[in-house]
This record gives C-alpha cells, sequence and structure tokens, in this order.
C-alpha cells in the first residue's frame, strides 16, 4: 500500500518524451507513404502527447494543500484528468483511426517509400516497446504480492495505469500498422492500409473503455485497498478498551490519500476524557500502521451498527 503513496512524475514525463519522438518520427513516414494507417499511428501519438500533458497537470493539481473550500484536498483531481485522457483516447485517438480507416477502404490509395515507413515504425516499435517496459517494471514493483492483472483492477494509481494502457495500445498499433503497411504494399491493395488504420482504432477505443471504467469508479469514490481494513481491525483487537469495530468506512480521494470513518464499541466504564484518550491513541496507531490514512473520523457507540 505504501508503495502507491510514491506518486511521482517520471514515468509520465518519459512516456511525453518518447511519444513526442515518436509522433515526428511517424509524421514524417506518413508524408512519405501517404499511408493511412501511418497516418492514424501519427494522430494516435500526438494524442497521447497531448495526455500525458494533460496527466502532468493532473498530478500536480492533486498535490495542492487542502483549503476552506476543499477540506479534503485535491487528490482526486488525478482522477478527473485521468478520466479526460481515457476520453480523449475514445475520441481523437480511436474514432478518427476508425475513420480514416473507413476511408481509405472506401478509397484505397497506393502506399508509397515503404523503406520509410517500416523503419521508423521499427525505430517507434522500441521506443514504446522500452517504455511499456518500463511501465511493467514499476507495476512489478509497486503490486507486491498481488497478481498483476489483480493489480490492474484494483490499484488506485490511475495515472500509471493510463499511462500503461496507452503504451500498451501503441505497442500493439504499431504491430498492426506494421502488417498492414507490407500488406498493402505487396499485394498492391491499399485497402489492407485501411483496414490496418481500422483495427488500430478498435484497439485504441477497447484500450479507452477499461480505462474510462476504471477511473470512473474511482472518480465517483471508491473504497481504499482492503488490506487497510484488516490493519485497522488489528490495532482495534489490541485494544482492551475497545470492545468491538462495529464499522469502517473507507474512501480513495487521491493516490496515497485516504479518508476513514469508524464506529467502535468501548467498554462501559469509560468517562469522557478516557474515551478521547483512546480514540487519540487509536488514530495514531492507524497512521503508523497505515501512512496513506489521511482523515480519520471515529465515533464511539454502545449499539450495534444496523447499516
Amino acid at each position: 500500500m505504501s508503495k502507491e503513496k510514491d506518486h511521482g512524475t517520471s514515468h509520465i514525463i518519459q512516456s511525453l518524451i518518447v511519444n513526442l519522438l515518436i509522433a515526428c518520427s511517424k509524421g514524417f513516414a506518413a508524408f512519405m507513404t501517404s499511408s493511412g494507417a501511418m497516418l492514424a499511428e501519427t494522430i494516435h501519438s500526438f494524442s497521447d502527447c497531448a495526455n500525458q500533458a494533460l496527466l502532468l497537470v493532473g498530478v500536480k493539481q492533486s498535490k495542492r494543500p487542502s483549503n476552506a473550500k476543499h477540506p479534503l484536498g485535491y487528490g482526486r483531481a488525478v482522477y478527473f484528468w485521468s478520466f479526460m485522457v481515457a476520453m480523449l483516447l475514445f475520441s481523437v485517438g480511436g474514432m478518427f483511426s476508425i475513420y480514416e480507416g473507413l476511408h481509405k477502404i472506401n478509397h484505397p490509395e497506393p502506399v508509397e517509400n515503404i523503406e520509410w515507413g517500416i523503419g521508423i515504425l521499427l525505430f517507434s516499435l522500441a521506443l514504446e516497446g522500452y517504455a511499456t517496459y518500463s511501465n511493467i517494471v514499476e507495476l512489478n514493483v509497486r503490486k507486491g504480492a498481488v497478481g498483476f492483472w489483480q493489480y490492474l483492477k484494483s490499484t488506485k494509481d490511475s495515472d500509471l495505469i493510463v499511462i500503461f494502457g496507452e503504451n500498451s495500445a501503441a505497442v500493439f498499433g504499431l504491430i498492426l500498422a506494421i502488417l498492414a503497411l507490407i500488406a498493402s504494399y505487396y499485394t498492391g491493395d491499399g485497402r489492407y492500409d485501411g483496414f490496418g488504420s481500422f483495427a488500430i482504432g478498435v484497439v485504441l477505443i477497447l484500450v479507452a473503455i477499461f480505462l474510462s471504467i476504471k477511473v470512473k469508479s474511482l472518480l465517483i469514490g471508491e473504497s481504499a485497498d482492503p488490506v487497510i481494513n484488516v490493519l485497522v481491525q488489528q490495532q482495534a483487537d489490541k485494544n482492551p478498551e475497545i470492545l468491538k469495530l462495529i464499522n469502517c468506512i473507507t474512501i480513495q480521494q487521491g493516490p496515497g490519500e485516504v479518508l476513514m470513518c469508524l464506529k467502535i464499541k468501548c467498554k462501559h466504564d469509560l468517562n469522557a476524557l478516557q474515551i478521547s484518550t483512546l480514540i487519540n491513541n487509536f488514530e495514531k496507531n492507524i497512521r503508523t500502521a497505515a501512512p496513506e490514512v489521511k482523515w480519520i473520523y471515529i465515533e464511539p457507540d454502545l449499539q450495534e451498527w444496523k447499516g
């Protein structure tokens, strides 16, 4: 859990630099080859650059301190911008690629200077492959003992997942573009180029749908890692003055920021001062066990929680 608290921007900046280089090289290749698939890949890469710039804005905003208007801080800003990235990936990347693909299928044109296209696509594939590998290494570090795919579904670090989704889609899209370019050139049928552009658009839309579903859940208000509830229960069990942890509600307010509301059943003979001391010590123990818990509200009660 604490690994998610290290919420830097190095992985975003790395992907931004890589995609900027790739976008320029793809644009040159699209001009030289007259390939629709290459044009789709160019738009895709420039879209990724814009997306990563938005993620940087989101991370910066999420670190703003809390104030009277936003007493729980701005942590969810990174979720908002991550959702916007998913929408842009769907519309600008996916829909444009499908449109370009349909256009090329209905009005096929021969591709030219295939050497430029293949060379630049292989260069782009090497860069995107490196960026994706770096994302996987970072994901493996953060996931700990959790399975890779389970971590993708459960992690609260939305910007890292968005970057991984973009880079993975880019690698698959580059492979499709290479195959489409070769097929179109050697068969003399420009429709293969259109099929490649269409397939790239489908891949981008599928990735965007996955990302939007994941980020939407965080944006609305998703519970924190269940391990936090286990740690809280352990702290309650260690305290003889707490008879029962009646309820524990957690909300992920941003990467590494958790809001927690508790109801506990205390011993019947405690006075107000003793209960206050008990709550203060309980909060301290929780924060020690789970540093990502930033806000804690505890209500003592003699009654069972009815829901």
